[in-house]
């Protein structure tokens, strides 16, 4: 028995490729909350069609059940799965303020080993971002290297010819998004870098910058915790 595939279904399983690990949950309410019964709906889909068809994989460790690519190099109970469903959160965030574009997960700009790799590159309301999300807390040492190793990068120059770059206005360089419970004393002369505990924790600062620019107010700077990015 032959069986067509939905544009729904195909964009599911480019979705699930796209993240390396979506739950039930997620795809409910990016895909299916519009129906009768979302959850029911999203059930049939993925057992009776995706699942069984072999388009996708799925591990039952985690509750709601969560799928992941037919080709994917995780194990089912790796904890790297946590770390799939973490980017994906932030994504959602995201999404309930604008749906980002350009979405590259586990980005590798340089392509090259020990260089940068953030978690997440996106554009959100059109401003690009790297995003980085720490689930540990690590030494400040440690995380200064890292914001050292972004800066080695915007001195190469190699980042201006990035394929999301925009063709009529001049190169930009990502802002740097750290999702950390944690506040590190790092800093950077030549890159922005932001430390949030959640994008809706970005989206707030930037309606008390924006309240503070229409009360005439001065704008804060970056290292006291304002954020200067395009937001509109």
């Amino acid at each position: 028995m032959s069986f067509r595939l939905s544009q729904r279904d195909k964009d599911i399983i480019a979705f699930i490729n796209q993240f390396r690990a979506v739950d039930r949950d997620s795809l409910v309410d990016l895909f299916f909350k519009q129906l009768k019964s979302p959850i029911n709906a999203c059930n049939s889909v993925m057992v009776r069609f995706l699942y069984r068809l072999k388009l996708i994989e799925r591990t039952q460790q985690y509750s709601p059940t969560v799928y992941l690519p037919v080709d994917a190099k995780i194990k089912k109970n790796s904890q790297k799965i946590l770390h799939f469903l973490s980017i994906l959160d932030v994504y959602k965030q995201m999404c309930t303020y604008s749906t980002p574009k350009q979405i590259i997960v586990e980005d590798k700009p340089t392509g090259r080993k020990g260089s940068i790799e953030p978690d997440l590159f996106c554009i959100f309301k059109g401003s690009p971002f790297w995003i980085e999300i720490q689930r540990n807390q690590y030494s400040e040492q440690k995380m200064q290297a890292k914001v050292n190793l972004y800066e080695e990068f915007f001195f190469s120059d190699e980042w201006r010819s990035l394929h999301w770059q925009p063709e009529d206005r001049p190169a930009l360089f990502p802002s740097v998004i750290l999702i950390t419970p944690v506040r590190y004393a790092i800093n950077s002369e030549h890159i922005r870098i932001i430390q949030v505990a959640s994008i809706h924790e970005l989206m707030e600062k930037y309606k008390s910058v924006g309240k503070q620019q229409r009360d005439g107010k001065p704008r804060a700077s970056a290292s006291s915790g304002g954020i200067k990015i395009n937001l509109p």
